[in-house]
């Protein structure tokens, strides 16, 4: 008699809070099978999906949901108090609600994103890009070695003027908002006593600024979520208020950062590329749209929980595991895009079909102003600074300590030869 052959399941991937590139741990998982079991921090049990069209069906599967009442170990008690990722799972907005809640506060801010709505920002986009551009080419004049970091100076204040000015926050406030969504957020290597404390520190703080919009109304989202709460209280409670000036703050600026980053880095390193984009063979977009598949933002993304076991891409997820959406996972994903899916092409077919942005009814509502905002600065900063190169090799840069974001931490540059 044949004796059968004993499949032993790959043990579950620990993740590591350190992070950095993901894209050959996202290889190595990912030709396991589109779904991996893994160890999230704390020794919590999760679950991550690595494969494009696994990550796609998961997206929008009826029975997953975004709402941490679904969170098994949460609920019974097994996850600690000082747990580091609570923070995804507390949190309150649409981008923890389900079903009719999720509808009703993502109606409050849909109207700030239409495509009308993002086009009359044009101008204001280009005008802050100018500026900033002034502004990096005064830091690398004023340099030693002539280089400036273009995170700093450029592709992080960019966004985050603007969505602070739809927000109506003051400038003063800015710089402190990004630390702390930085450090709540993108940062998964500090102790689970710094994230709580800069958890209570921001929530403090977007309560301060919905505070002073409540005393001093202007044309800005803030003030029309709260004069929505306010004419309507069941419309959006207070933590929701808070929890959805929060969450626009940090995907309005956060991502678009790391796109602006991602983007040039791997411009500098392909100037094949770019000489197709400045010869018209490419477009500006299609910069975008390849960065987002090729280097996307933000790499494994918390959290969902299957409403029952169900089956995604041949495995069982189980009822109630925290599963995190491996973004930058399924970008690369050979059977979506090619066996050359890990080479940067601008000229890719169908790489629009991304799911950096997510999918289904969670899509993210500020997608089409992350891709102006890319696109105007790219254009300009390339336009003004065409031989604009690192100024250290690309392996030398350091990445972020994080899985959840995906960037590197300074882009130095020097804008002429």
């Amino acid at each position: 008699m044949n004796e059968e052959t004993v499949t032993t399941p790959a043990p579950p991937h620990r993740i590591d809070p350190a992070g950095g590139c993901p894209h050959a741990l996202n290889a190595r998982l990912r030709a396991a099978g589109p779904v991996a079991q893994v160890v999230l921090p704390g020794e919590v049990p999760g679950a991550l999906v690595l494969g494009h069209e696994a990550l796609r069906e998961f997206l929008a599967h009826p029975d997953v949901a975004k709402d941490a009442r679904h969170f098994a170990a949460l609920q019974e008690g097994r996850i600690p108090a000082d747990w580091p990722l609570r923070a995804f799972a507390n949190a309150q907005g649409m981008h923890t609600s389900d079903d009719a809640d999720h509808r009703r506060l993502r109606s409050l801010v849909s109207t700030a994103f239409t495509a009308r709505r993002v086009e009359q920002l044009r101008p204001r986009i280009e005008e802050l890009a100018a500026t900033l551009l002034d502004d990096l080419d005064a830091a690398a004049a004023a340099s030693p070695d002539g280089a400036a970091d273009l995170r700093r100076h450029f592709a992080l204040p960019l966004p985050m003027s603007v969505i602070c000015e739809l927000l109506g926050v003051d400038h003063e406030h800015r710089g402190r908002l990004h630390e702390l969504s930085h450090k709540v957020i993108i940062a998964t290597d500090t102790t689970p006593a710094e994230a709580m404390a800069a958890v209570l520190e921001l929530v403090q703080l977007m309560g301060a600024i919905a505070a002073a919009r409540r005393a001093d109304p202007g044309d800005d989202l803030t003030s029309a979520l709260i004069a929505a709460r306010e004419a309507e209280g069941d419309r959006l409670s207070e933590a929701e208020l808070i929890g959805t000036m929060r969450l626009m703050l940090v995907a309005g600026h956060e991502t678009t950062l790391n796109l602006i980053t991602n983007a040039v880095r791997a411009l500098c390193a392909h100037r094949d590329q770019l000489e197709l984009v400045r010869s018209g063979k490419a477009t500006w977009s299609d910069v975008v749209d390849e960065t987002l598949r090729w280097d996307g933002p933000v790499s494994w993304f918390p959290f969902r929980y299957p409403t029952r076991d169900i089956t995604v891409g041949g495995a069982v997820i189980a009822r109630g595991t925290p599963v995190l959406a491996g973004y930058t996972a399924a970008g690369r994903d050979p059977e979506a895009y090619g066996d050359d899916a890990d080479r940067f092409d601008v000229t890719r077919p169908g790489a629009a079909r991304n799911l950096s942005f997510g999918h289904g009814a969670h899509y993210c509502l500020g997608a089409p102003l992350a891709r102006m905002e890319a696109t105007i600065a790219l254009e300009r900063l390339f336009a003004r600074f065409p031989d604009l190169d690192l100024a250290h090799p690309e392996a030398e840069l350091p990445y972020q300590p994080s899985y959840i974001g995906n960037s590197v931490e300074v882009l130095p540059v020097r804008l002429r030869p």
